[in-house]
């Protein structure tokens, strides 16, 4: 009888301990589901700020012309210089410490939708190899659930990816304060920005850098490959494509390699490579930056008729 009882009381301990289990995973799965849904509301209806920006880039643009690229495209190519004198709807879909993968996303999601007329794609040491690439492609995972098109690339960041976005709440883990900031008022004085270029007002005072020797880093044969995807892509799309190599206030007694590799590239598929890293105009008058490596708006616009009048020119 003693076996009996205990024996019962086992069954009914371990029970009790599985119930529990079950109750407390079924709990974390609805709450998972409420909170993520919550952050992905309040994500997409952002109205302003990078998020914003990169949102409206994906899912919204329609101009006839893109830019493409990281901080430099961010911040050097002025909309109303390519919009008075090329006569094209403009937008910047240029993001800060992006690399090549993101912007092929965004690239893939935006011929989804519809042909710009012109891309420019701003590179700058883009095949890098880094690891800080990969994560950055966390920026994407709001978008993975709407978008398929991005998803081979976003799962490039691990190879856990999938499964970890079985979450809702797993895509906006690490943007609970930009979310915030992003539905509230003080964004809209925070990042002001112009058909999303945000232009740069300081003033560099900083001294000519020379760099004699090549930095030395290993080249990424994915970036190389996404980098020929975007160059192939826009060539099938019919859309008109600049690669653009921007200035930086040094002056290099080299050649870049990624730069280089770009270039090759860029010609093997006839494609126009823009090279502005060692542009007197630029090297010449700190008073154009404002920063060792960014253009301010001043350098922008004159930046920006050097690229119209090359583009007009290859269109001659």
């Amino acid at each position: 009888m003693k076996n009996t009882i205990l024996s019962n009381f086992r069954v009914n301990s371990s029970l009790n301990f599985i119930s529990k289990i079950l109750i407390f995973v079924v709990l974390v799965f609805v709450l998972d589901i409420c909170v993520g849904s919550c952050l992905r509301y309040f994500y997409f209806r952002q109205q302003n700020g990078f998020l914003f920006r990169t949102t409206y880039a994906i899912e919204n643009t329609r101009a006839d012309l893109l830019i493409f690229g990281s901080s430099k495209a961010n911040h050097q190519y002025s909309p109303e210089i390519f919009g008075n004198k090329m006569g094209l709807s403009y937008y910047n879909a240029g993001r800060d410490g992006c690399s090549i993968f993101y912007h092929y996303a965004v690239l893939k999601s935006v011929l989804k939708r519809y042909t710009p007329k012109v891309i420019i794609l701003d590179i700058s040491r883009d095949f890098e190899k880094s690891q800080a690439s990969y994560d950055r492609l966390s920026i994407l995972l709001p978008y993975y659930k709407d978008h398929p098109e991005m998803r081979t690339i976003i799962e490039m960041k691990s190879p856990y990816e999938k499964f970890k976005l079985v979450s809702k709440i797993y895509p906006f883990n690490s943007l609970l304060f930009s979310i915030i900031a992003g539905n509230s008022d003080m964004n809209k004085n925070r990042y002001t920005d112009n058909d999303g270029y945000v232009p740069l007002t300081k003033i560099w005072n900083g001294k000519l850098s020379v760099i004699n020797e090549p930095i030395n880093y290993k080249l990424d044969s994915n970036k190389i490959l996404i980098y020929e995807s975007f160059i192939e892509d826009c060539l099938k799309a019919g859309v008109r494509l600049f690669v653009v190599s921007s200035p930086d206030f040094v002056k290099y007694n080299y050649q870049e390699k990624s730069n280089i590799v770009a270039e090759q590239l860029a010609k093997k598929h006839n494609i126009k490579f823009l090279n502005y890293s060692n542009n007197s105009v630029f090297l010449n008058n700190s008073k154009y930056f404002a920063d060792g490596s960014h253009l301010n708006d001043y350098g922008a616009k004159i930046f920006s008729r050097l690229i119209v009048n090359d583009i007009e020119k290859d269109s001659a």
